[in-house]
Order: C-alpha cells, then sequence, then structure tokens
C-alpha cells in the first residue's frame, strides 16, 4: 500500500484533536469527507501549517496520521523522514502548495495537485455588479487597514489576482491534477496543456451524506424562506440577490432572505461610519436593503456549523446560489443531498452539477436580478413547491458524493500516478 503525504490549506477538526488544537466550526468539509472515506483504505499522513504550533504536532486518529506544522517550517525534513511514495496537493493558490512542490520536486515526489476553485476566474469576476465608487480606497483607508484590518476592496482584488498568478505557476510546474468539473478541466487544459488530468468527485460532511432527516415542502404562506450559504465578499453576489428580492415580495410579502455568513459589523452610531468606511461591500449591501426596503427580511445567521447549516437547509424552502464564478460548490450539493430546491447561477462547473433542469433551476447571466426573480418565482409557485425537483437532486447527488465510490476512484488516481511514474523513469532512466 503506498504511503501518501496530503497537504491541505486548514487544519482538519480530527488533526487538531490528534494533536492538542481547538478545531475550527466551519471551513474544510470537502476535505473531511474524503478523509473519513479513504483512510480505512489508504496509508495516509495528512499535514498542514498553523500559527498555533510552535514546533511540529503529531498525531493519529480515525487510520490517518497527522503532522502539523509551524508556519514557517519548510517541509525537506517532513520529506526526508516520511518515506513518501506520493504527495497529493489539495488547493493549487496558498504558498505553502508551491512550497510543497518544490520540495517534493527536490526529493523525486511525484505531485498530484487537486484543483479546488479556479481563482482565474474568481479574480476576473470577484467584484462583478458592484458600482464604482465603492472600488477603491483611498491613503487613509489603507493606513487605517494594516492597523484594524477591513474589507477594502482594491486590496482584496490585488489578493485575489496574486492567488490567480500563484494557481498559475503552480498548475504551470504539475504533472498531475485531478478536478471534477467541465470547467475545471478546461482550467488546466489552459494552465497546464502537459498534465495528465483525473476527475474525482467531491464526497461532503457526513451531516449530509448520512442525513436522515430530508427536506420536505411546507405550507409558506405569504412568507417563503430562502438561503444563501455566503454573502461577505462580491464574488457570491448577495448584491443581486438584493436587488430581485423586491420583486419576491410583491408576489409573496413575507418572504426572508437568511445568509449564512457575518453580518455587517454594528459597532454603535458613533463608529458606524468609519466600519462602512472600511467595509464598502457590506456598505453597499446595506444601502441596498435600505433603498429597496428590506428591513426585516434580511437575517444573517453568522456562519453556520456543519449541524446547524444542515438544519438551516431544511428550515428553508429554496437555496439560492448566485455566484458569479463557483467550480463545484459543497453549499448546492448539501442542499442537493438534502432535497432541498434549488436555485443557481449557471456559472463555472455549476452546470455540471445538475441535470438538465430537473434537479435544479438555472438561470443567467449572475448579475441579471430580473432573471434570479422570475428562476425564484417558478419554484415556489409550483404545486408541490420544488418538492419533485428537490428529490431528483438528492438522487443525483447520492451519486455524485457516494463516499465509497469517490474514495474508490481516488485510489485509483493515485495508482495510475504511480504507474505513470515507473513508467516514465524506465523511459528515461
Amino acid at each position: 500500500m503506498p504511503h501518501i503525504l496530503w497537504l491541505v490549506s486548514i487544519t482538519l477538526p480530527e488533526a487538531a484533536a490528534a494533536c492538542g488544537l481547538s478545531a475550527a466550526e466551519v471551513g474544510g468539509g470537502w476535505l473531511t469527507g474524503m478523509l473519513d472515506a479513504l483512510a480505512p483504505s489508504a496509508d495516509l499522513t495528512v499535514c498542514s501549517l498553523d500559527a498555533r504550533a510552535k514546533t511540529v504536532l503529531n498525531g493519529s486518529g480515525g487510520g490517518a496520521n497527522f503532522v502539523v506544522l509551524p508556519p514557517d517550517a519548510g517541509f525537506d525534513s517532513l520529506l526526508e523522514e516520511g518515506h513518501f511514495d506520493l504527495v497529493h496537493i489539495w488547493g493549487t493558490e496558498y504558498p505553502a502548495a508551491a512550497a510543497m512542490q518544490a520540495s517534493a520536486k527536490r526529493h523525486g515526489l511525484p505531485v498530484l495537485v487537486g484543483i479546488q476553485g479556479v481563482m482565474k476566474d474568481c479574480a476576473a469576476h470577484l467584484c462583478d455588479g458592484v458600482p464604482e465608487r465603492y472600488l477603491h480606497s483611498n491613503a487613509l483607508q489603507r493606513a487605517i487597514d494594516r492597523v484594524v484590518p477591513g474589507a477594502l476592496l482594491d486590496g482584496m482584488q490585488k489578493r485575489f489576482d496574486d492567488l490567480a498568478q500563484s494557481e498559475a505557476r503552480l498548475l504551470a510546474g504539475a504533472r498531475y491534477v485531478t478536478g471534477r468539473t467541465t470547467f475545471d478541466r478546461r482550467a488546466v487544459a489552459e494552465l497546464a496543456p502537459n498534465a495528465l488530468y483525473f476527475c474525482c468527485n467531491e464526497t461532503l460532511r457526513p451531516a449530509f451524506v448520512q442525513s436522515r432527516e430530508l427536506w420536505h415542502a411546507r405550507e409558506f404562506g405569504r412568507g417563503p424562506v430562502l438561503l444563501m450559504s455566503q454573502g461577505n465578499y462580491p464574488l457570491k453576489n448577495l448584491h443581486t440577490m438584493l436587488r430581485a428580492l423586491p420583486l419576491l415580495l410583491k408576489r409573496w410579502p413575507d418572504a426572508v432572505l437568511r445568509v449564512a455568513g457575518w453580518p455587517p459589523l454594528e459597532k454603535g452610531p458613533l463608529l458606524r461610519p468609519v466600519i462602512d468606511w472600511m467595509f464598502p461591500y457590506q456598505s453597499y449591501c446595506k444601502k441596498l436593503i435600505r433603498q429597496n426596503g428590506l428591513d426585516g427580511h434580511v437575517v444573517y445567521t453568522g456562519p453556520l456549523p456543519a449541524e446547524k447549516m444542515r438544519r438551516a437547509f431544511l428550515d428553508a424552502d429554496l437555496f439560492v446560489l448566485p455566484s458569479y464564478s463557483e467550480n463545484s460548490p459543497n453549499s448546492l450539493g448539501e442542499a442537493m443531498l438534502l432535497g432541498l430546491p434549488c436555485v443557481a447561477a449557471a456559472a463555472g462547473g455549476i452546470p455540471d452539477m445538475t441535470g438538465g433542469g430537473k434537479d435544479a433551476v438555472l438561470y443567467g447571466p449572475p448579475g441579471n436580478a430580473d432573471a434570479l426573480d422570475e428562476a425564484i418565482a417558478s419554484v415556489l409557485s409550483r404545486p408541490d413547491h420544488g418538492a419533485a425537483m428537490g428529490s431528483a437532486a438528492r438522487d443525483q447527488a447520492r451519486i455524485t458524493h457516494d463516499p465509497a465510490a469517490n474514495a474508490a476512484r481516488m485510489l485509483e488516481i493515485y495508482d495510475a500516478v504511480l504507474r505513470a511514474e515507473k513508467e516514465s523513469s524506465h523511459a528515461n532512466p
């Protein structure tokens, strides 16, 4: 059995528990899902960098080994001592990924790069639909941001552009890449034209894959509940949803939009102007809520861990995903697994996750509020409120996100990479 080293961008809950760290409640569900499914059949070591680690932390649990390194640690010692056969880098844009790729190359180890988002597309569409005056900061805002970080959109754009460049450099040196959509395959063909591409679907969090409680339609009368899983930055396109919501309120006056993300900061009337100044996107969304008479119709839940997010899906009448760019969003897969009807933008890899309108309603372009309104209304106005569509979505998602099938596929990919390496070494002794 080959020994596989994973590099992941966050410390997984299992790793935190094994290494004596507190676990984050939100994030990394696709990694946890695949780890749980794959660990019984593979020899896995999972590595992450964490600022809380002052020295190398080691632990084990659930059939896997874990290594948590300080942020400034290199990977050479780990690779020298670990006797690994293959390195699997999950994600393409964070600095540690490039460092691991370089270290593995020095040690003659094959690297499989797992593409998560497509940062080039995310950077290109980050601020679509946001008025120009919110996009630029001045010297004083930037000075404040260095002391008390805000969310200035030009700074965010630069970070996304830098991440896109990091991704491009990493993929340019990649020989083996795994993805899951037509969208990311096109990106790999452009950025890593000589790499072998392998397709493997995501395995989502057990709370959704194994849920015995499924969504059921309810009589919502005047007030359906719409759910978005994110709204913190423009790419997720809350602003178009806030322009579509007034149109929906004409049909359902008590409709509510719940947003499972951070609300705009509120520190009292004295600090409110400064906060609005330093968080321009949140300020823009607050303005849309005010101008469109949406007070009481938009509720921010804050970030939700798995069980609370599952409850939020089950308590909603429709999941809405209007993002300008996604690859294979976990939130859409989780909603589909629970049988919740979904409306999503036909962007990125989203069409690959759905079955041509039978299990979700797609609309476009993402910034068209009228098209979004019509798509939502087309589901809510059905006699069954989308129950049949939700059932079809669950059937599709159970295939796409099947843990056993995806784990078996990943093992096939590992074997294929190792065979390719062996054949290459024989051809070039």
